[in-house]
C-alpha cells in the first residue's frame, strides 16, 4: 500500500513537473515572438543573457530565505558546463540564421539521437524495441508538421553540428552534475546562472551584431517593448528551473522526446491566435502523430526493461527528491 502510495505520488509530481516545463516555455515562445516579431527586439542572444540575470537573482534570493542549501560543484565541471550551454545557445541562433527553417528543424530533432547516444555511451542505457519505435515516431510526427523547405551549405552545416551536441551535450551534462554531487535544481542553478549570466552579457551583444546588423544599445525601448522585455525575463526563471527539474527527474532523452509536446502546442496556439495560415492536413496529421508517439514512449519506457540504466553514478537520496519536489511547488 505504501509503495502504491510512493508511485501514485511519483506520477502527480512527475506530472507538475512537466506541466510547469511547458506552460512556462510555451509562454516564453509567445511573449518572445511579440517582443521580436512586434517590437523589434531582435537580440536574442542578448535576451537570454538577461534571463540568467533574473534567473541568478532568484537563485540570490531562494538561498538568503533559505530555502536552497550551500553546494559545492568544482570549477572545471562548472566550466564545461557553461561552454556547453553558451555553445548551445550561440550554435542554435546562428543555425537559424544559416540555414533554412526546415533544415533547422532537422537539426533540432536530432538532438533526440545524439542524447540517445550519450546515455548509451557513458551510462550504458538500454533501449528496448518499443521504446525505440516510438521514438521514431515522434520524430516522424514533428518533422511532417514542421519541415517545409530544406537548404543546406557548409557554414550552416557546421553551426547545426555544434547547435546539436553542444544541447544534446548541455541536457546529459544537467542529469549528470545532479546525480554526481547530489544536487537539487536550486543548487544547480545557483552554480550556472551566474556564470551564464556573465558570459552571455559579455558576447551577447557582439554575437547579436554578427546575425542581425543592428546594435542592441542603440535599441529604441518603448513602454510596452519594456514590459515584454521584463515578462520575458520572468518567465524564464520557471524556464530554467523547470529544465532543470525534469532533467534531474528523469533524463535527457525524454525531456527531448515529451518536450516535443510544446512544438505541437505552439503550433496550435500559433495557428488560434496568429490566423490560420499554413494549417493544412500534413501539419494536422503531423501533431497527431507526434502525441502518440509521445504517448507511447512514456508508456513503452516505463515498463520493465523499456530503459534501464546501469550507471556507476550514485543514484540521488530520497531526501534529495523531495527537496527537489518541495522546490518545484513553489
Amino acid at each position: 500500500m505504501s509503495s502504491l502510495r510512493k508511485s501514485d505520488k511519483k506520477k502527480v509530481l512527475d506530472f507538475a513537473a512537466w506541466s510547469f516545463n511547458i506552460s512556462t516555455s510555451v509562454g516564453i515562445i509567445m511573449v518572445n515572438k511579440a517582443l521580436m516579431g512586434t517590437h523589434g527586439f531582435s537580440f536574442a542572444t542578448t535576451l537570454t543573457g538577461l534571463h540568467f540575470v533574473t534567473t541568478t537573482i532568484m537563485t540570490i534570493v531562494f538561498r538568503w530565505l533559505g530555502l536552497s542549501q550551500p553546494s559545492h560543484l568544482p570549477l572545471s565541471d562548472l566550466i564545461k558546463f557553461v561552454i556547453f550551454s553558451n555553445l548551445s545557445i550561440v550554435g542554435m541562433n546562428v543555425s537559424l540564421m544559416w540555414n533554412s527553417v526546415g533544415f533547422y528543424q532537422i537539426a533540432k530533432l536530432c538532438m533526440i539521437p545524439a542524447s540517445c547516444l550519450l546515455e548509451v555511451v557513458f551510462d550504458h542505457v538500454n533501449y528496448s524495441r518499443d521504446t525505440k519505435l516510438s521514438i521514431m515516431v515522434v520524430l516522424i510526427g514533428v518533422a511532417v508538421c514542421t519541415i517545409t523547405d530544406v537548404s543546406v551549405n557548409a557554414k550552416g552545416l557546421i553551426a547545426a553540428v555544434i547547435a546539436v551536441w553542444s544541447t544534446a551535450l548541455q541536457q546529459y551534462y544537467v542529469h549528470f552534475l545532479q546525480r554526481k554531487y547530489s544536487l537539487n535544481s536550486f543548487n544547480l542553478l545557483g552554480h550556472t546562472a551566474p556564470a551564464q549570466a556573465g558570459s552571455l552579457l559579455l558576447v551577447g551583444p557582439f554575437v547579436d551584431f554578427l546575425l542581425t546588423g543592428k546594435r542592441v544599445d542603440h535599441f529604441g525601448f518603448t513602454s510596452i517593448a519594456t514590459f515584454f522585455l521584463a515578462l520575458s525575463c520572468f518567465i524564464a526563471i520557471g524556464v530554467n528551473l523547470s529544465q532543470f527539474i525534469c532533467i534531474g527527474r528523469f533524463s535527457a532523452v525524454s525531456f527531448q522526446v515529451l518536450g516535443h509536446m510544446k512544438t505541437v502546442l505552439v503550433l496550435s496556439l500559433g495557428f488560434l491566435f496568429f490566423g490560420k495560415e499554413g494549417l493544412n492536413f500534413q501539419v494536422v496529421l503531423g501533431m497527431i502523430l507526434a502525441v502518440v508517439g509521445m504517448m507511447w514512449y512514456g508508456n513503452a519506457s516505463a515498463k520493465p526493461g523499456g530503459k534501464e540504466r546501469r550507471s556507476v553514478l550514485p543514484v540521488r537520496s530520497e531526501k534529495l527528491a523531495l527537496d527537489e519536489k518541495d522546490g518545484g511547488e513553489k
